[in-house]
Formats: C-alpha cells, structure tokens, sequence
C-alpha cells in the first residue's frame, strides 16, 4: 500500500490536529477515493435541546471530505467550500462521517459525506449530507 491510501499514515495526520484530538475524532476508514471518521457523543457536544452540536456534524463532514480527497491526491489540502444540509437531529452514542470523491482534478477535488448517529444498538440514521470542494494548493516556488 502506497502512503496516499495508507490508514496508519492518515492516523498521524488527523493525530497532529489539536482540534480533532479535543474533539476525540478517530479516522476508521481510508481507502482510494474514501474515508470514514467517527467520534464518540459525549454531553460536552451536544447542544441545549440534548443532540448533538452542529458545529460537531460540520466538522466531521469537512475534515472526512478532505481526508477522502487525500486518498487520490495526496496530502496537501485545504478545503475550499463545502456546504451542509441538516436532515435530523443526531443523537446516539457515536456520531459516523463517510465521505467518498465524486470528481478528482489536478487543482480540486469535489466529495459527498454522509453524517450518521449510531445508537447503542448499532443502528444508524441519517441526520447531515455535506458535499465539498477540496484544493490542491500549488507547491511554493523555489526562490
């Protein structure tokens, strides 16, 4: 396995993201033109009403839009949009963002994710669709 679909390799990359480690984010999949982040529900996410936060779901759809691009074109990324629609509240014991390419060029990637809660029993509801463009910035010149 080359380091552009290497699990263990993206690992350390979301490891060095001090907001994904306060978040408790964990990268479960990452394969060619995929990927799959999870993070536990835990009480400090959720919002007044008791579900989660959705800062939390957009935060799981933009960073599994961009590890999915990273499958394909490596790791220099940023994203450059992405939009979100919310279909239900998420609540359950942990919160699923699968994200897979639609469309990889030279300088963006365009991705879909699906953000899922999954309760104690293992089912899963859908409760956000994200779709994103993710930018390949240009290597700096050589001065």
């Amino acid at each position: 396995m080359n380091d552009t679909t290497d699990l263990a390799v993206a690992q350390k990359v979301l490891a060095a993201q001090p907001f994904s480690n306060l978040l408790g984010a964990r990268l479960v999949a990452f394969a060619e033109g995929e990927a799959t982040l999870e993070l536990d529900v835990r009480d400090d996410l959720r919002q007044q009403n008791g579900y989660v936060h959705g800062g939390v779901l957009a935060y799981a759809a933009d960073n599994t839009l961009t590890f999915a691009a990273g499958t394909v074109v490596g790791p220099r990324l940023l994203t450059a949009g992405f939009t979100i629609d919310y279909l239900r509240p998420a609540d359950g014991t942990t919160l699923r963002a699968h994200a897979r390419v639609v469309r990889a060029g030279r300088s963006r990637v365009v991705c879909r994710c699906d953000v899922t809660a999954v309760d104690a029993e293992g089912v899963e509801t859908l409760c956000a669709v994200a779709q994103g463009t993710i930018a390949v910035p240009e290597a700096p010149r050589e001065a």
